[in-house]
């Protein structure tokens, strides 16, 4: 991690205020050493050369099964309409709720 301190009191005040959370004074020396160490490690991360490397959509290297997209009703629709307490014309009745 670099030495230098990118969070300090008045940054994470900022930060909580934006957050909205509210932080006590008891834990703030704690946060901003762990929020430090985070942004460390992240600094650590953006030191690796990425260049070569494409980007993944898995970790196993497997592809996907595909299926033909096909619109289908179902076929059901006299089905569903049984369940009903009120239907007509084939669509079900349903009370009024905006005046």
């Amino acid at each position: 991690m670099n030495k230098e301190n990118k969070i300090d009191s008045s940054s994470l005040t900022k930060l909580a205020r934006l957050a909205r959370l509210e932080i006590n004074k008891d834990s703030e020396v704690n946060l901003i050493k762990d929020l430090n160490e985070i942004i460390g490690f992240i600094d650590q991360l953006n030191a690796v050369n990425t260049d070569n490397v494409h980007p993944l959509s898995s970790v196993t290297g497997h592809d996907l099964p595909l299926r033909q997209d096909t619109v289908s009703d179902g076929k059901i629709h006299e089905n569903i309409l049984k369940n009903a307490p009120e239907k007509i014309s084939g669509y079900f009745v349903v009370p009024k709720v905006v005046e």
